[in-house]
C-alpha cells in the first residue's frame, strides 16, 4: 500500500532577503520551523534548511534499512547510532550525503556489518532518490557488542 506525506511551507520575499516557515507536516510533529537563505548557505543560527531535513530523512531511512538487513541476517542490532551529513554548495546544489553508523550488534563480525551497511546504503529509498544526483558515502563501524570472529 502506498503512503503519502505532505509538508506545507509559506515563503515571503525574494530568495536572498526573504524567509519561510515550514508550517506543518502530515504527522503533526513538525511545525513553525524557520528557513531562509542566509541560514541555508552559511550558519544555521537556530533555523533549519532543506538539506538538514534531507540529512534527517537519509539517516532515518538508512538506519531502518540496516536494521532490517541485520535482522534478516540473524543479528538484529542492539543499537545503531546513525548520522547523515548533506553538503550544499550554493550555485551548485546538494553534492553529497555521507552516512556514518556505529552499531552494537551481537553475533556478527565487522566485515559482515560493513557489507550489510553498504547494501542498506544502496537500498534505502532515500539513497535511491539521491543516486545519480548526489555522491553517497558510508562509514560503518561495529562497536560495543560481543562480536563473532
Amino acid at each position: 500500500m502506498a503512503t503519502e506525506r505532505t509538508a506545507s511551507v509559506t515563503w515571503r520575499g525574494s530568495l536572498m532577503d526573504g524567509e519561510g516557515t515550514i508550517d506543518s507536516v502530515t504527522s503533526g510533529v513538525l511545525s513553525s520551523l524557520e528557513v531562509d537563505w542566509l541560514n541555508r548557505s552559511e550558519d544555521p543560527q537556530g533555523k533549519t534548511s532543506p538539506e538538514e531535513l534531507i540529512a534527517a530523512a537519509h539517516a532515518a531511512c538508512f538506519a531502518m534499512a540496516l536494521s532490517h538487513a541485520l535482522a534478516q541476517a540473524g543479528s538484529a542490532p542492539d543499537r545503531l547510532e546513525t548520522s547523515a551529513t548533506v553538503t550544499f554548495v550554493p550555485g551548485t546544489g546538494i553534492t553529497s550525503s555521507k552516512l556514518t553508523v556505529h552499531g552494537s550488534v551481537q553475533g556478527i563480525d565487522a566485515d559482515r556489518f560493513r557489507e550489510l551497511a553498504e547494501g542498506a546504503k544502496n537500498d534505502c529509498p532515500v539513497s535511491s532518490a539521491l543516486t545519480g544526483n548526489v555522491e553517497l558515502s558510508l562509514e560503518a563501524e561495529l562497536v560495543g557488542a560481543a562480536q563473532s570472529a
